[in-house]
């Protein structure tokens, strides 16, 4: 198997260290590959995928998708940095307003999944960061929410105080004055 999967602190989410081979010419590795994924249980189909580039000390989230669009989430870091953080927002879940953050990066090579009914945001830690992910809805403007980065009840810690955020994510609520539907 070109995988090793590992359950986080949330069994949910999952940290993937893929089999990584380097010879003179650089490195292969396997990104995906669904009978691998769907043995553990990740059957959803990965139907979009993005790209994105950003700068040291910018922080993207806390974003998800409310149903029936909701997302999960296959993340993987090509140049750079990052630490990624998924929150629990299953209401019922033994875990729910729980984090669990793991550092992705160029040279670890490592990936995490999110599934639906979590939150997700990261952190770039290095000059820039190319970030690519996966999702297992498209897009929909009409179903996109998001929890404030910093909420005091869920507690992340990240690496710095006062990290580049967009205006949007500014003034998205707490986690206890949202219904999430999950």
């Amino acid at each position: 198997m070109p995988f090793k999967f590992e359950r986080a602190s949330i069994p949910d989410v999952i940290l993937i260290d893929p089999t990584v081979y380097h010879d003179a010419r650089g490195f292969f590795m396997e990104t995906y590959k669904l009978s691998d994924f769907a043995a553990l249980g990740i059957r959803e189909p990965f139907i979009q995928h993005n790209h994105s580039r950003s700068g040291y000390g910018v922080l993207r989230g806390l974003h998800y998708q409310r149903n029936p669009k909701a997302q999960g989430k296959l993340l993987r870091v090509t140049e750079g940095e990052i630490l990624d953080v998924a929150v629990d927002i299953r209401k019922g879940s033994p875990t729910y307003g729980k984090w669990v953050g793991a550092i992705l990066s160029s040279k670890n090579q490592k990936m995490m999944y999110v599934p639906v009914g979590f939150a997700h945001g990261f952190l770039i830690l290095s000059e820039s960061a190319d970030v690519l992910y996966s999702t297992t809805e498209e897009y929909s403007p009409q179903h996109d929410a998001g929890i404030f980065w910093n909420d005091p009840d869920i507690g992340i810690v990240w690496p710095m105080d006062n990290p580049s955020v967009s205006k949007k994510d500014t003034v998205l609520p707490r986690l206890k004055e949202v219904e999430t539907g999950f």
